[in-house]
């Protein structure tokens, strides 16, 4: 049985600024969840949210929700 790592990768509209986070989408159809870490620590921890709780959040990011507060 072989296990499967996160393929982590950050947002193509990600800086150089070094405050990013990254996901692993591959967990998203096997596990129905999106593991996502911060970049600057890639070996600590990872929070694991749903799929419909990411997939909310990135709705709210398109539709202008995110205010920076």
């Amino acid at each position: 049985m072989t296990t499967e790592s996160p393929r982590w990768f950050k947002s193509s509209y990600s800086g150089n600024g070094g405050n990013c986070v990254e996901v692993a989408t591959n967990f998203a159809a096997s596990r129905g969840v999106v593991p996502v870490r911060d970049s600057k620590t890639p070996t600590g921890p990872a929070l694991t949210v749903s799929t419909a709780a990411f997939s909310a959040f990135v709705a709210g990011i398109k539709a202008g929700e995110a205010n920076g507060a």
